[in-house]
């Protein structure tokens, strides 16, 4: 990786989440100075290019039509074919980014990889760099999403993840419990957690209405707890069940330290390899969309103009099965 420039849209936390809207027009704002910035970090110009990366989905469509429209129009007037990638993909290959100035350790295959955001949350197995398969997901609502919805309910800033981090590195993880799922196999469920969670704040509001401001820290870190315990408990099934040391996390969520901590005391009493991606490679990054297209441009996998965004796609690859 010779350069990574990211454009932050700061724009979302006044309304309290993102806003489809506002997303593409500050992608449309964005994206030209974004890829001339990157272009001259990297000390390179557009005809030094060999590829073009872009994600087809899944994703916000406004925002994917900028990227593909843009991806398009750059490979029309230069001349360079198109690599279409999966978001999901991406994030889970972001332990694959080679920097120039540090070495950093790659999972062997196959691998299982925890993936963690605001809009998924599953368990993959990863066989080959384009060869993955979905043994766990979410039946309801991602752990980046009970995160978000929880801190909402407590009043705190969006995105509340961070928050809820932060707040809970001063709290008592042990103070409150609330309820985790019974969901048969690998897969997740974190519905009942927020309903608990909101219920428990309705009572214990109408108690004292300074509840939540007097055990802030001890809510996030209660709450933050029972989701890594959830997240962990499926994990650990599943390394058992494939036979699997090297685990790795990705993801929005993976930058989470109650997370990143947890994983790893696992992984030391287990006998795991884990894998922790770079903080600024857990969120949204090009970096991650750009080693995926580049496995894919290794297997002459182009993409034609015609090619149209996907909002939702269902699996890694479009074609693989659930285990």
């Amino acid at each position: 990786m010779l350069s990574n420039v990211i454009a932050s849209q700061a724009v979302h936390m006044q309304y309290g989440g993102v806003i489809p809207e506002l997303a593409s027009r500050a992608h449309q704002q964005n994206i030209v100075p974004v890829v001339d910035t990157a272009l001259k970090n990297a000390g390179l110009t557009i005809d030094d290019v060999d590829a073009i990366a872009f994600t087809r989905g899944p994703g916000l469509l406004g925002s994917l039509l900028v990227g593909v429209s843009f991806a398009k129009g750059l490979s029309v007037a230069k001349h360079i074919p198109l690599v279409e990638v999966n978001h999901l993909q991406g994030h889970i290959l972001s332990h694959f980014i080679d920097l120039p100035d540090e070495e950093r350790p790659h999972p062997d295959f196959p691998f299982l990889c925890l993936l963690v955001s605001g809009g998924h949350t599953q368990i993959v197995r990863v066989t080959a760099p384009l060869e993955m398969e979905i043994v766990g997901t979410t039946i309801d609502d991602a752990a980046g999403e009970a995160f978000d919805k929880c801190a909402k309910v407590m009043g705190l800033p969006y995105p509340g993840g961070p928050v809820i981090d932060r707040l809970a590195a001063q709290g008592d993880a042990d103070r409150f419990h609330f309820a985790k799922p019974s969901v048969q196999g690998f897969d997740y469920s974190f519905s009942g957690l927020k309903t608990s969670f909101l219920y428990f704040l309705r009572d214990r509001v109408a108690e004292d209405p300074d509840f939540i401001e007097k055990n802030k820290a001890d809510l996030c870190a209660s709450l933050q707890r029972t989701i890594v315990e959830i997240l962990l408990n499926k994990l650990v099934k599943a390394a058992r069940e494939y036979k699997i040391k090297d685990i790795a996390i990705a993801g929005g969520v993976s930058a989470n330290s109650g997370l990143r901590n947890a994983i790893q005391a696992e992984g030391e009493k287990r006998h795991w390899r884990t894998f922790l991606p770079p903080l600024k490679f857990t969120t949204d990054n090009a970096a991650m969309i750009a080693v995926t297209g580049y496995f894919r441009y290794l297997r002459g996998e182009v993409s034609p103009l015609d090619v149209t965004p996907e909002a939702r796609i269902e699996n890694m690859l479009g074609e693989e099965h659930r285990a």
